[in-house]
């Protein structure tokens, strides 16, 4: 893969970036950076739902889970005060796999943009 299509996605985990590049080793160089550059505006960074959390911790319960597409949670969040604040707890140690989780699922979303486009 192309270094300066990773310098794209500069605010990538290691996680993340060792699965984007196995997703996209195979794709020639035009289609790894439309990937990128469809990729990088569907991502949520791990930072973003870290401080969602806070947010949600002391105000705003469910935020994260609203990021991260997880409505029905974002909601039982919400009237539940984070399901008693425990589960605002949890989703403060688990940040980084709520966000990476998302990003897979926006990884493959935009990889079958890809094959849709292209057929």
């Amino acid at each position: 893969m192309n270094p300066n299509l990773m310098m794209m996605l500069s605010n990538l985990e290691a996680e993340e970036a060792m699965f984007i590049q196995n997703l996209i080793k195979d794709y020639s160089e035009d289609q790894q950076k439309t990937f990128v550059m469809m990729y990088q505006n569907k991502r949520r960074d791990t930072t973003l739902i870290l401080v969602t959390t806070i947010v949600g911790f002391f105000w705003l319960a469910g935020i994260q889970r609203f990021l991260t597409g997880q409505i029905g949670m974002g909601i039982l969040y919400f009237f539940t005060l984070g399901l008693c604040f425990i589960g605002t707890i949890v989703d403060l140690v688990n940040y980084k796999s709520l966000a990476f989780e998302y990003n897979q699922k926006a990884a493959f979303e935009t990889l079958h943009m890809m094959k849709t486009w292209n057929q």
